[in-house]
C-alpha cells in the first residue's frame, strides 16, 4: 500500500521541484511527499550527495512512525540512500550522520552477530560524521543513544561477543551523559535530546533529574513526526516519576 502511495505522489510530482520544496514538505512531517520530491529529483541526477542523504533522513523518520512490519524496510531504504551519499561525496557529514542512525535502527531488527556488527559500524559513521561537523545535534544524540544502550549490556554478554562475535564497542552511561548534554548545548529546542537523557537518568535511577530532563522535552516543538508518540510516552514516564518519588 504504501509502494503504491509513493508510485501515485511521484506521478504527480509537479516539474522543476527544488530540494528546498521537499524540505518544506519534510517539515511539514508531509514525509510521503518530500519522499516523491527528493526521488523525483534524484531520477534527474543519481549522485547528487545533498538530496541522497536527505532521502536517508526522510526514510528514517518515516519508518519511526511506520506500521511496525513495515519499518525494517524503511530503515533499509535509509541506509541504501545514506550508502549512496557516501559514495557520491564522503565528506557530507549528514549522509554519516543518518547512515548511522539507518542502522541503529535496523540492528533492532537483528539478532546475535549481525547486531554486533552493526554496532561497530553505527559507532565508525557517528565518529566520522563528527569530524566532519562537531557541531551535528543529530550525531551527538544517536551517540548518547548509543552508549546508553551498550551502558544496559552485562559483563557476560560483553564476554560473549568478544569471544564469538568480534567484540563491542567501548563506552556505556557516562559517555552518553556527555553525548546528550552536548546534543542540547547544540540544539537546546529539540525534543528528542532531552527525551533521550531523561530516559538515561532512568536508567541511573537519577529520577529527579529525569523528571526534569522530560518536562523539559515535553514544553518543547514537534518537529519529526516521531514526537507526537515521544509526548505520550513523556506523560506516561513523568507519572512513573512521581509514583517512585512518593
Amino acid at each position: 500500500m504504501l509502494r503504491v502511495t509513493l508510485l501515485l505522489l511521484q506521478l504527480a510530482a509537479k516539474p522543476n521541484q527544488t530540494v528546498n520544496e521537499g524540505d518544506e514538505a519534510f517539515n511539514k512531517l508531509n514525509y510521503p511527499a518530500a519522499i516523491a520530491i527528493y526521488e523525483a529529483l534524484i531520477e534527474k541526477s543519481p549522485t547528487d550527495a545533498a538530496v541522497l542523504w536527505r532521502l536517508a533522513r526522510v526514510y528514517v523518520c518515516a519508518g519511526d512512525v511506520a506500521a511496525q512490519s513495515e519499518r525494517e524496510a524503511f530503515y533499509q531504504k535509509a541506509a541504501d540512500y545514506a550508502r549512496r551519499s557516501i559514495q557520491a561525496d564522503p565528506s557530507v557529514g549528514d549522509a554519516h550522520t543518518w547512515l548511522a542512525a539507518a542502522l541503529g535502527n535496523l540492528a533492532l531488527f537483528k539478532g546475535g552477530s549481525e547486531k554486533v556488527k552493526l554496532s561497530a559500524e553505527v559507532k565508525q559513521e557517528i565518529d566520522k560524521a563528527l569530524q566532519l561537523n562537531n557541531k551535528d545535534d543529530v550525531a551527538y544524540s544517536i551517540l548518547g543513544t548509543f552508549y546508553r544502550s551498550l551502558g544496559s549490556v552485562g559483563w557476560l554478554e560483553r564476554q560473549m561477543a568478544g569471544i564469538f562475535m568480534g567484540g563491542l564497542p567501548d563506552g556505556g552511561y557516562a559517555e552518553a551523559e556527555t553525548a546528550l548534554k552536548k546534543a542540547i548545548e547544540l540544539a537546546p529546542k529539540t525534543m528528542r535530546h532531552h527525551y533521550e537523557l531523561g530516559l538515561l537518568y532512568i536508567d541511573l535511577n537519577r529520577l529527579e533529574e529525569a523528571r526534569a530532563s522530560l518536562k523539559k522535552a515535553q514544553e518543547l516543538p514537534i518537529v519529526i513526526a516521531a514526537d507526537k508518540p515521544r509526548l505520550a510516552q513523556i506523560k506516561k514516564l513523568l507519572g512513573y516519576i512521581d509514583q517512585q518519588l512518593r
